[in-house]
């Protein structure tokens, strides 16, 4: 009579074991599906292991080197850079079946991951290189560095592939305005929750995130220059127009070529410049032109 408890708890204990096993094998399955899907770089260490015949045949480490290429046992010099494990599997199979073993059977396993290196600086907690073993997006990035600080300013800045751990803030913002940098805005992701902006970044982006002060002043200023009284930066407002923030700078000076007004304008991927006549603004012949943040507004100086 006790025969069908006992069969009951057996079978209980059975889906109890089983219950702790799948969440493991899955854990298995997901590292295995992100090692596939990844690409080596140069500095990676590969783990390679050749069975024939029944028996393990060579057991070794391979590094990629500079050029993309590893030292394959038996093999010799094969391209590794770009490609994924099974990719890089099927490239030294073939020699291997070709040349030395029957039905060999090859093991990988990536053991260091070295080519995946990204840098941060700016308003985050930790800023500095990061090695990662996945290909971020932008706030995977900002989460290994501590998340932002409470004064960061609103954009985020990318230079793709330009590691520029050795420079100081000041040497990485010009170069972000020499260079046409990735612009992300931060509202949208850290206020809004908007994970649109959300980017995926590549190995080898350096990510610059300014204070408030800092390269911000495009999201609130325009600026005046050339033959103006008092050329400089001034606060954008709603509404502002081209003769208006002249006046804001003094007024043209006695030398001041009005009517070839320029107004740089700088867009997601390029420069735009708009001519303007603000002779004939002042007179009423045509409308003036309304601004928006960051514009530039040269004044040239007269022919005569």
């Amino acid at each position: 009579m006790m025969l069908f408890p006992n069969i009951y708890r057996l079978f209980f204990l059975l889906i109890f074991c089983c219950s702790l096993v799948i969440p493991i094998n899955q854990g298995l399955c997901q590292s295995d599906a992100k090692e596939k899907s990844y690409h080596l770089g140069r500095g990676d260490v590969v783990m390679i292991s050749i069975t024939a015949g029944g028996e393990e045949q060579i057991k070794a480490d391979m590094v990629v080197g500079d050029d993309g290429n590893v030292n394959v046992p038996f093999v010799g010099k094969t391209q590794a850079s770009g490609m994924t494990m099974g990719a890089f599997e099927k490239a030294i199979l073939i020699p291997l079946e070709r040349d030395f073993f029957v039905a060999p059977q090859i093991h990988l396993k990536i053991k260091e991951y070295h080519s995946l290196q990204f840098f941060i600086s700016g308003a985050v907690k930790n800023p500095g290189m990061f090695k990662l073993d996945f290909i971020p997006t932008l706030m995977d990035l900002v989460a290994s560095a501590g998340g932002v600080l409470p004064e960061r300013g609103d954009m985020a800045y990318i230079l793709r592939g330009d590691i520029t751990k050795d420079l100081d803030e000041k040497t990485i913002e010009d170069k972000i305005t020499k260079k046409t940098p990735i612009k992300v805005n931060l509202i949208k992701i850290l206020d809004e929750g908007d994970m649109s902006e959300n980017i995926m970044l590549k190995s080898g982006d350096t990510v610059y995130i300014p204070l408030g002060q800092n390269l911000n002043q495009s999201r609130t200023k325009i600026y005046v220059e050339g033959k103006v009284k008092r050329p400089g930066v001034f606060d954008f407002q709603p509404g502002l127009t081209a003769f208006a923030a002249c006046i804001m700078a003094g007024g043209f000076d006695k030398f001041a070529a009005p009517g070839r007004t320029k107004i740089i304008r700088q867009t997601e991927t390029d420069q735009e410049t708009i001519k303007i006549n603000l002779d004939k603004v002042q007179t009423g012949e045509i409308s003036d032109f309304e601004l928006k943040p960051g514009d530039r507004i040269h004044v040239p100086e007269s022919w005569l």
